[in-house]
């Protein structure tokens, strides 16, 4: 197999395998592939054993059916884009080498990939899409690839060393790195702060991903020029109703 990532602001990963070779990824995530890829939907992939690994995939972010990608009669490739603006990480899953990742960050991986339910919490409605802060953990042994929104910046902490995190830019951890969500000190920041209520608390030693765009961030930047777009396009629809009443 053969794998490479293209692009700069939205990049793509190309996959080149060879008959037998397979990867593995979450339904809906192909880009496009050639003749001799085949597709097969599946739950039973992805590390889940039986209904209840199934369940415990999809509450950490994963959906029900994920998808296998297989070279068939010859090689081919197949090609993964990142959602947002961003970058793609080659990560190596081993036993003692898992990582906690956004509930998102899961782009594609090799066989014997085990996805689960790293950690859920509720932060009140609205908040991550209403469903609360959600980890998964990627566990097993296998070559995987995640996809990490805005810039990547990287911090190796050390042994008691304390990171505190808006927790829409935890991206990826190690996952023997101690982690809580915090609430933000002081009654003046919890009321006037505008920094949210909530912080992600990240205790060394380990290696910290965080990514510099968040999905509500860029909600919030896009969200002016929306409304001002819906409301331009109102008023030139009844101006043209008049016109054409006339």
């Amino acid at each position: 197999m053969d794998v490479e990532i293209k692009g700069t602001v939205l990049p793509v990963l190309e996959a080149k395998l060879n008959p037998g070779d397979k990867l593995v990824a979450e339904a809906g995530e192909l880009a496009w592939m050639t003749q001799t890829i085949q597709l097969k939907t599946t739950t039973q992939t992805g590390g889940a054993k039986g209904m209840m690994g199934v369940l415990k995939r999809a509450v950490g972010g994963g959906g029900l059916f994920m998808s296998e990608y297989e070279a068939q009669g010859g090689p081919g490739m197949v090609a993964f884009a990142t959602k947002l603006p961003g970058e793609i990480l080659p990560v190596k899953i081993a036993p003692g080498q898992e990582l906690m990742v956004h509930r998102h960050g899961f782009l594609c991986a090799t066989e014997g990939i085990e996805l689960t339910m790293g950690f859920q919490k509720k932060l009140g409605a609205g908040i991550f899409g209403g469903d609360g802060f959600v980890l998964q953990k990627m566990a097993g042994t296998a070559d995987a690839w995640v996809e990490i929104d805005g810039e990547v910046i990287v911090y190796d902490l050390q042994p008691g060393e304390m990171l505190r995190v808006h927790p829409g830019h935890v991206a990826m951890f190690q996952a023997t790195v101690p982690f809580e969500i915090t609430t933000v000190p002081g009654i003046k920041n919890k009321i006037f702060g505008g920094d949210g209520l909530f912080l992600a608390k990240l205790t060394g030693p380990g290696r910290v991903w965080l990514q510099t765009l968040t999905l509500a961030g860029l909600a919030g930047a896009l969200q002016p020029y929306l409304v001002q777009g819906e409301a331009t396009a109102g008023v030139a629809g009844g101006v043209l109703g008049g016109l054409l009443s006339k």
